[in-house]
């Protein structure tokens, strides 16, 4: 009986484990969500996140690179209002951030993300009197306005969460991911900068990614990857 119990308990634990976690599961597009992996490359890994930053993984998800021929290619606008939903709250404490890559074949549905990634956005933490407040916490979507100087193209449009209740430890960070495939239209010229590698631009050892959350409390945090590029 005890056995028993110990089972139902270790099985709870699981299953409130796994309740935490979170997928990236489409875009909103002029302010409107979209169904769910209609323009976001569908992973195979459920919920759970990366782990491994050199792994190709870390671009779009596992099973993201393979899901692009079957996902479609939102139609947007530079300058307009973009984002992604969740399938849920962000339960983890940690860093949202928005890369965007440049499709270099014709058609970013065959595009395996290889090429350079800039930043578009970063929300990270507010710290007073000994707290710490992350501002990605409990949204269950992001929007933010694409720059208006974005040449026009295809791109892989891609949202990052960072979870850092475990980052204590090398590989302890999670990384929920998910890429969406867009097509801009607009006037401008711009080239997003500067650009890393994924894999490439992260290391385990970066001091945003191998973080402490808990002790001493922390007065400051620096996000992974570059600056970010708005236009």
């Amino acid at each position: 009986m005890k056995a028993f119990m110990g089972l139902l308990i270790a099985a709870g634990g699981l299953v409130e484990f796994a309740a935490a976690h979170y997928r990236i599961t489409s875009l909103i597009v002029n302010g409107q969500k979209t169904a769910d992996y209609l323009y976001v490359r569908q992973n195979t890994n459920y919920n759970s996140p990366v782990t491994a930053v050199t792994s190709d993984d870390i671009r779009c998800n596992t099973g993201g690179l393979a899901s692009g021929p079957s996902t479609s290619t939102a139609a947007v606008t530079a300058g307009s209002t973009i984002g992604f939903a969740l399938d849920q709250s962000i339960f983890h404490p940690g860093p949202l951030q928005v890369y965007i890559s440049k499709s270099t074949v014709a058609d970013v549905k065959n595009y395996d993300g290889s090429g350079g990634w800039a930043k578009l956005a970063s929300i990270t933490a507010t710290f007073s009197s000994g707290s710490v407040n992350w501002l990605a916490s409990n949204l269950a979507q992001y929007t933010f306005t694409l720059p208006s100087s974005l040449a026009p193209g295809e791109y892989l449009l891609r949202m990052e969460h960072i979870a850092l209740h475990s980052a204590s430890t090398s590989g302890g960070a999670q990384f929920y991911i998910s890429c969406g495939q867009i097509k801009v239209s607009g006037s401008g010229s711009g080239t997003p900068s500067p650009t890393i590698k994924l894999p490439g631009g992260y290391s385990a050892s970066d001091p945003g990614i191998l973080f402490n959350l808990n002790y001493p409390i922390p007065t400051a945090y620096t996000a992974p990857g570059p600056a970010v590029w708005r236009g």
